[in-house]
């Protein structure tokens, strides 16, 4: 019997064909039509104890929070089937990443922003895109955003410099607005390569955008959190952004909880 995922693939493709770059769905029905099954997923992880004093720093509760769902154009290609990309080190993606004019972006930066970190990292935190402060450094997470992830990361015993940080798109969105999908479309496939090269034991996805375009998804952060996902067989934790944070501290403590997740898995716990 054919997958159901493997049908609406095909559909996708023909569409393509077509010439259509990107395709919505007019019902929730259209698309259970075509696929009458959901991706599977693991099932819930309880987080388990971490150091104390991290723990102190996350109590309050927090509401769930609605994400818009991202319209990503459908590729010709299986961007992991003959990938121009696929002999490329870090050092050369950063080059390519660099001089890159594949959108629109390319146009409005000061500096692109590749990532940073080993290039074995256990860890990898990928987010949505480069700030103000990240576009006049080239360097991600920086700022106060990125002195929290700094905290966070330094609570689940993994301090910055032993982590890869990268972002879905690597140029700032004007006015550090949501990238839109041809953006990220440009970019997925240099984020795909750093996840190639590095093969981390653990992806954290920070934010919607990185969630719902990791995990090619459409839904609220909300419905993705608590859980453990995986990306090619990689086990990825979805948490919320540390900049959402800092416009609403009671996030945290969901935060917290799952970043514990990302800490158990580093650990081999399961």
């Amino acid at each position: 019997m054919t997958d159901p995922r493997e049908l609406l693939a095909r559909y996708l493709e023909q569409r393509w064909a077509l010439g259509e770059t990107s395709y919505t769905f007019s019902s929730e029905g259209e698309a259970v039509e075509l696929m009458a099954s959901p991706n599977t997923q693991a099932p819930a992880q309880q987080p388990g104890p971490v150091r104390a004093d991290g723990a102190e720093q996350w109590r309050k509760g927090a509401p769930d929070i609605p994400g818009p769902g991202i319209d990503i154009p459908v590729p010709s290609t299986d961007l992991f089937v003959g990938d121009p990309l696929a002999d490329k080190d870090l050092d050369q993606l950063g080059e390519l990443i660099r001089a890159c004019d594949q959108c629109a972006l390319c146009g409005e930066r000061t500096n692109a922003v590749p990532g940073e970190g080993p290039a074995h990292a256990d860890l990898m935190v990928v987010g949505e895109g480069p700030g103000a402060k990240e576009d006049q450094q080239g360097r991600p997470f920086v700022g106060r955003a990125g002195e929290l992830l700094n905290d966070i990361l330094a609570a689940i015993d993994c301090p910055r410099p032993t982590v890869f940080i990268a972002n879905v798109v690597k140029c700032r969105p004007p006015g550090n607005r949501n990238p839109e999908g041809e953006e990220i479309a440009a970019c997925l496939p240099y984020l795909y390569r750093q996840i190639a090269v590095i093969q981390p034991k653990v992806i954290l996805a920070m934010g919607t955008v990185a969630a719902q375009a990791l995990l090619e998804v459409r839904g609220p952060l909300s419905s993705m959190r608590n859980k453990v996902h995986r990306f090619r067989g990689i086990p990825l934790v979805v948490t919320y952004h540390p900049a959402a944070l800092l416009r609403n501290p009671n996030w945290k403590k969901p935060t917290w909880d799952d970043v514990r997740i990302a800490r158990r898995l580093l650990a081999g716990e399961r």
